[in-house]
């Protein structure tokens, strides 16, 4: 099936998002509201799927790894923005506290690991991580770090859970009204690969800002 959605209506649709956005302290997030129709989460298979955007829509998210020491030193020379460093030896301090893990970790949007110490990471700070859906991606010594971390940020997640709604962040007021438009299409189109019965199974699209107001797409 043609896509339900063109290029022409999601500008238009970000342009009268752009009237609604007000001017903040902070740089707001664009984020793409969807829910479905003709799914059953009990009973039908739950996707899970991620994109890499062409223009990056979380460029501050806040990301710690715990890293081996080839990845510290990787880390240390080039100097990423809003990206911290830990080890194991810094988490077994924690001495499998839930609460101290939990504060810790909630401090970031994203937590990594290096592919050498990520199956080490339960038997020091045990299943609290898995519990609030905070357990590390695998980072490897294959690709740079900085184009993990950048690749990390620029990528956007959809998984059926338990509801038939779902968002990702799929841009920031500072980008251009084409950039908005590609990340949404793109983001769209790689979504209805996922489902079923593709388009069909759209049953609204919205687009908003952090703190505007919803545009209906579909």
């Amino acid at each position: 099936m043609s896509s339900k959605i063109s290029n022409a209506q999601v500008l238009e649709a970000v342009s009268d998002l752009r009237e609604k956005i007000k001017e903040r302290k902070f740089t707001q997030s664009i984020e793409l509201q969807l829910g479905l129709k003709d799914y059953d989460p009990q009973k039908d298979k739950r996707f899970v799927g991620s994109v890499r955007l062409p223009n990056c829509p979380r460029p501050n998210l806040k990301i710690c790894i715990i890293a081996d020491e080839k990845h510290k030193d990787e880390a240390k020379k080039a100097n990423i923005a809003n990206f911290d460093v830990t080890d194991l030896d810094t988490l077994k301090k924690f001495n499998k506290d839930k609460k101290l893990i939990k504060k810790w970790a909630k401090k970031y949007t994203l937590l990594l690991a290096s592919d050498t110490v990520l199956k080490k990471v339960p038997a020091v700070v045990g299943p609290i991580l898995n519990r609030i859906g905070m357990f590390p991606g695998v980072v490897s010594h294959n690709t740079p770090l900085a184009q993990t971390v950048q690749d990390t940020r620029s990528s956007v997640k959809f998984q059926l859970k338990k509801v038939t709604c779902l968002a990702t962040c799929v841009g920031n007021a500072t980008m251009t009204d084409d950039e908005l438009r590609q990340n949404i299409m793109m983001s769209l189109n790689f979504l209805v690969s996922l489902l079923k019965k593709g388009w069909h199974n759209l049953k609204s699209v919205h687009i908003k800002a952090t703190m505007s107001p919803s545009i209906k797409l579909l």
